[in-house]
């Protein structure tokens, strides 16, 4: 029985040497994104309750724009890894003018959206409670915020159409470089706008906006300096631009299989931000309760978000190149390496949760708020990591469709209505209604497991 099970879910040392090549720099730079995003934070917090809120209120709606971006692109980033395992140099370029004309589209609808309506957007999240707080300072950061954060939307998306496209074809180097000179960036300046230090302005909000687009500006260039510069070696970024248009069969094949992923990944955004919402229903110390709690676990979670994008890129290129029995068995080995590791992690996270928030400069309700979240997100990751890498397996295989009905359309249809009947609805504590509306993910492993066993993701899609 051990050796069954060591064969089928403990890899060998040429296994865990692929999953490192392509898993580890994505974790080194999430890791430091998310360390550096922990200071920014911090250092947001230290001003205080109603500055740190209204800054994680658009960052919450910011998130949103992002999982569009990261939907649009990586939807048709299916094809682009399985091009790239069939050694497809065109089929690549076709794919990246694609992402082009979809990221525009997005980038410029976010705008003009938050551009007019972010006022009304925030102000969904500001409810009043026995607990207090000033939700018109609150408001006013917000769009302090938003006025100059809108400015780093157009290089997100200019960037992550080469970032993507690298991953996507085994080049997880130069993002993970790109990525640890933004955040440096983002540190340094932030420090110093936010403060106002060695001769700098005290910008608080504005200055840590600031420092944030400066940071993704740098990110972007890096990316595309080292692309344009290395075509003779990464050959598919040859002749990008000698037209921007993409065949009619083409668009139609891309936009079949990536349009279920752009409005899964949209409508789970959309979904996160209403189940934050309902949380808010319970005042502006749950809104910094989790921001603080989100915070601290993107730090830990890094080793499963990895690996989900290492499914995509290792998944995808055995499928593409039609060895559907080693992407099955690199497949189990990489799902039960993310659950084990997060067990692991996972219990750190929860005996240390209750250190993490006293280091904010926020009240003794928000902290306690933050702690209990900070445990339940810990006592739930392996959780978070099965369902992460099952959504990658099944995608991989193009059953987009399929991902839209087990992600979005359960967040949209249970999570979201869950969330706003227990916290308007009932008495029971903010921590309790957020375990209870994470529990309800339990089917999802059901429906999963049962996916992934029965192999509905194993097709090359590319032939």
């Amino acid at each position: 029985m051990l050796s069954i099970i060591k064969r089928k879910y403990i890899g060998d040392k040429d296994f865990y040497k692929l999953l490192f090549g392509v898993a580890f720099p994505i974790v080194i730079q999430n890791g430091i994104t998310n360390f550096v995003s922990l200071l920014d934070n911090i250092m947001v917090g230290r001003m205080g309750t109603e500055e740190m809120s209204g800054v994680s209120i658009v960052n919450q709606l910011i998130f949103v724009f992002y999982l569009l971006i990261f939907g649009g692109l990586s939807g048709v980033g299916i094809y682009t890894a399985q091009f790239y395992g069939s050694k497809n140099d065109e089929g690549i370029r076709q794919t990246f003018r694609y992402k082009t004309w979809l990221g525009f589209i997005i980038t410029v609808s976010v705008i003009l959206i938050l551009l007019f309506k972010g006022d009304v957007l925030i102000g969904l999240y500001l409810n009043s409670s026995p607990d207090g707080g000033d939700l018109e300072a609150t408001l006013n950061y917000g769009m302090i915020y938003t006025g100059i954060i809108l400015f780093m939307l157009p290089a997100i998306y200019v960037g992550q159409l080469f970032i993507s496209t690298l991953r996507e074809c085994g080049e997880t180097f130069v993002p993970m470089v790109a990525g640890i000179v933004a955040v440096l960036v983002n540190a340094v300046f932030d420090y110093l706008l936010i403060f106002g230090k060695f001769g700098f302005p005290k910008l608080g909000v504005a200055g840590a906006a600031i420092a944030t687009v400066l940071a993704r500006y740098i990110e972007t260039g890096i990316v595309i300096v080292w692309s344009i510069r290395h075509r003779d070696t990464h050959t598919y970024f040859k002749h990008l631009f000698y037209h921007i248009f993409v065949p009619w069969p083409m668009v139609k094949k891309f936009f079949i299989t990536g349009f279920p992923v752009l409005i899964n990944e949209g409508l789970w955004s959309i979904g996160v931000a209403m189940v934050t919402q309902a949380y808010s229903i319970r005042g502006l110390n749950v809104v910094a309760g989790i921001n603080i709690s989100n915070t601290i676990n993107n730090i830990f979670n890094i080793i499963f978000i990895a690996m989900g994008d290492a499914i995509a890129i290792i998944i995808g290129q055995y499928l593409g190149a039609g060895d559907l029995k080693k992407a099955r068995d690199t497949d189990n080995k990489i799902i039960a390496f993310a659950i084990f590791t997060s067990c692991i992690i996972g219990a750190i996270m929860f005996f240390t949760a209750p250190l993490f928030p006293k280091i904010y400069n926020t009240n003794d309700a928000a902290r306690l708020v933050a702690t209990h979240f900070i445990m339940i997100m810990a006592f739930i990751m392996p959780k978070d990591a099965f369902l992460h890498t099952t959504y990658f397996t099944i995608r991989a295989g193009g059953n987009t469709i399929i991902t839209f009905l087990f992600d979005s359309v359960f967040m949209i249809l249970v999570s979201v209505p869950l969330a706003y009947f227990l916290s308007a609805c009932t008495t029971l504590g903010i921590a309790t209604v957020f375990l209870l509306v994470h529990m309800a993910d339990l089917i999802k492993c059901a429906i999963g497991f049962l996916l992934v066993y029965k192999g509905v993701w194993l097709k090359t899609i590319v032939n």
